[in-house]
């Protein structure tokens, strides 16, 4: 873990600064979106913690600029929001964001999603190495899916919450949930974030 380098982008920085090299990770800090550009010229991360809020230049602005260029286009994100609207969570997903949490947070709850990203990312990377034409796990998984799940899925991306869900399909809450925990099993995934991640990834929604 002491090569992983991570860099965070966050105008109040001082908790994670602090935090994560006792976890072993090399840590660099930028203080807008600006300066965290700059760094990217630079330098290499293997993973950026980018928060929204801040001054010069927002989250979803720099998230654009690094998803624009192609040295830094691959590179994992998880942004730290403290604004928890699924509508706008589904927004950062479509323009690049792996994965998603909202402020404030439980560093175990960060540093779980941070590993689970960092050991995806190289799987990915070898993947690639090993077979080209492999499709990915979860491409494939969303097949197994019936199709009440799908309609399901496809409008928690669009940011319906579970009551929405249930009007719009006629159905009762709690069944809702539990299509839900269907999905997030059926795809290998642990929360709604990740469901939807891996829906806009394999074009179940456009």
């Amino acid at each position: 873990m002491s090569e992983t380098n991570i860099l965070i982008v966050d105008d109040n920085p001082k908790y994670l600064k602090d935090a994560l090299p006792f976890y072993g990770y090399n840590v660099t800090v930028a203080t807008d979106g600006l300066q965290a550009l700059s760094l990217l010229k630079n330098n290499t991360y293997d993973l950026i913690l980018l928060d929204v809020m801040m001054p010069k230049m927002d989250g979803w602005e720099t998230l654009k600029n690094i998803r624009k260029n192609s040295t830094t286009k691959y590179v994992p994100v998880i942004m730290l929001t403290a604004v928890n609207e699924e509508q706008k969570m589904v927004s950062g997903l479509k323009i690049g964001a792996d994965d998603y949490i909202v402020k404030p947070f439980i560093l175990p709850n960060l540093l779980a999603r941070m590993e689970a990203l960092l050991r995806r990312t190289s799987w990915q990377k070898s993947l690639k190495t090993t077979d080209n034409n492999e499709t990915p796990k979860s491409s494939h998984n969303l097949t197994h899916l019936t199709a009440r799940e799908k309609e399901v899925l496809e409008l928690a991306a669009k940011g319906a919450n579970n009551k929405e869900i249930a009007e719009k399909l006629v159905l009762r809450e709690v069944t809702v949930k539990t299509h839900l925990n269907s999905i997030f099993k059926k795809l290998k995934v642990t929360n709604r974030t990740q469901a939807v991640l891996v829906a806009l990834k394999t074009d179940l929604i456009n």
